[in-house]
């Protein structure tokens, strides 16, 4: 299991939701319009540094992650809009399952 950690211009966080729900990763969080900045300079909501970022977290099964990045990567290519996009993938050392209640029994 992996984090997947994706920043991208808030007007786009919709399409990336639709890459992750194509992938049947359905679970997810999203920090839509924070500040932020990436490759196109800063984007703090202002007249000064416009616009924002959305932040979208997921925890994905190991064999996913290559075709993610595959669709990632396409929408990254798609057009000059989307050259901002970045995605790490980070490891989970631990998380809470289910299963921790069985471990103390």
């Amino acid at each position: 299991m992996k984090l997947v950690h994706i920043m991208v211009h808030f007007e786009f966080a919709d399409r990336i939701a639709q890459i992750l729900d194509r992938q049947g990763i359905g679970v997810f969080a999203r920090y839509p319009m924070i500040e932020g900045k990436d490759n196109a300079g800063k984007h703090y909501g202002t007249q000064v540094f416009p616009g924002n970022v959305s932040v979208i977290q997921a925890q994905v099964i190991d064999s996913k992650i290559d075709d993610l990045l595959r669709d990632l990567r396409a929408f990254k290519k798609e057009k000059q809009a989307h050259h901002h996009l970045e995605a790490v993938v980070l490891p989970i050392e631990r998380r809470l399952d289910d299963d921790d209640e069985n471990e103390n029994a």
